[in-house]
């Protein structure tokens, strides 16, 4: 059953109108995002060190007594197109909570201005910093995102496996996008209990992003890859979104292609329920797995 705190913000969320069926009014979804951020605050005790890398702003989250050896890679989501290091800093800062560990925030680019592949150039430029200039190992990195982070994240591990990089640890994505090509089925079949997102606008997105490329382009697309060799990855999704496609296929395949993978569905949860942090219980109980996945596959 849905906690009586989650059906109440799911209730705040539906007033707020959330939902976009019209043309995409990029500044728009930017400002409205920003605008949300007084829903998801930053906890206390987590110190905030803004860094720049290779020119790519990021910053670093420090919950206090964390292990700073390890670290956790964030990819905010916003559709490729919106989002920032403010809008998700108390969903990555929690995560550090839960983890005890450290969590290097990126502000990667975004299209339309800097379309595929300028965001997976930047998360591969910051991977090589922390390794070649930081000393990190790579079995002391675990990348993380959320929604077009989440992809993101994927998509970053197969250009990792690309370039013959040692690939991190572990991988953490909520309600990752891995279908550009939108053929699952829950796109139609949970239209009515998504209280985010539509067809409509990812499509745009989409397509903003792809900038003519195909969108079953393994690096856009990452259901499309071939993904044996990648680390243990936790996916963690909704039963109540449009994507929730997106992460039980790719689940399927990347099992069936011998990669380690936790599928952890939430039934009747919203896009990205973890952002409420400790406002709702079912959040509060999915950062902590988050965090005991993570110390699992820290070396």
């Amino acid at each position: 059953m849905v906690s009586l705190s989650a059906r109440f913000f799911v209730g705040i969320m539906k007033m707020m109108k959330m939902k976009k069926y019209g043309p995409l009014d990029i500044e728009k979804s930017r400002k409205d995002l920003e605008g949300q951020v007084f829903l998801f605050k930053t906890p206390r005790n987590v110190k905030v060190e803004p860094v720049s890398i290779e020119g790519i702003p990021a910053e670093w989250l420090l919950p206090k007594g964390c292990h700073t050896d390890r670290v956790i890679i964030y990819l905010h989501g916003g559709s490729y197109h919106a989002g920032s290091l403010r809008t998700h800093r108390g969903l990555a800062a929690r995560i550090g909570i839960n983890s005890n560990s450290s969590i290097l925030s990126l502000d990667y680019r975004l299209a339309p201005e800097n379309p595929f592949p300028a965001a997976i150039e930047d998360v591969v430029s910051v991977y090589r910093w922390l390794i070649e200039a930081q000393g990190f190992e790579p079995k002391k990195i675990i990348i993380s995102g959320d929604s077009a982070g989440g992809g993101l994240t994927l998509a970053s591990l197969l250009k990792f496996k690309e370039e013959n990089l040692s690939l991190p640890a572990a991988a953490i994505c909520l309600s990752p996008v891995t279908d550009f090509a939108i053929t699952g089925e829950s796109i139609k079949t949970k239209a009515k209990v998504e209280i985010m997102l539509t067809e409509n606008e990812i499509k745009q997105s989409f397509e903003l992003y792809a900038k003519g490329q195909s969108v079953k382009h393994h690096l856009i697309s990452p259901l499309y890859a071939d993904l044996s060799g990648l680390p243990p990855l936790l996916i963690q999704t909704g039963t109540a979104e449009i994507l929730l496609d997106d992460s039980t296929r790719f689940a399927q395949k990347a099992v069936k292609q011998g990669v380690t993978v936790d599928l952890d569905l939430w039934n009747n949860m919203f896009h990205v329920f973890q952002i409420f942090g400790n406002l709702i219980p079912e959040s509060k109980k999915a950062l902590k797995k988050i965090g005991e996945f993570a110390k699992s596959n820290f070396s």
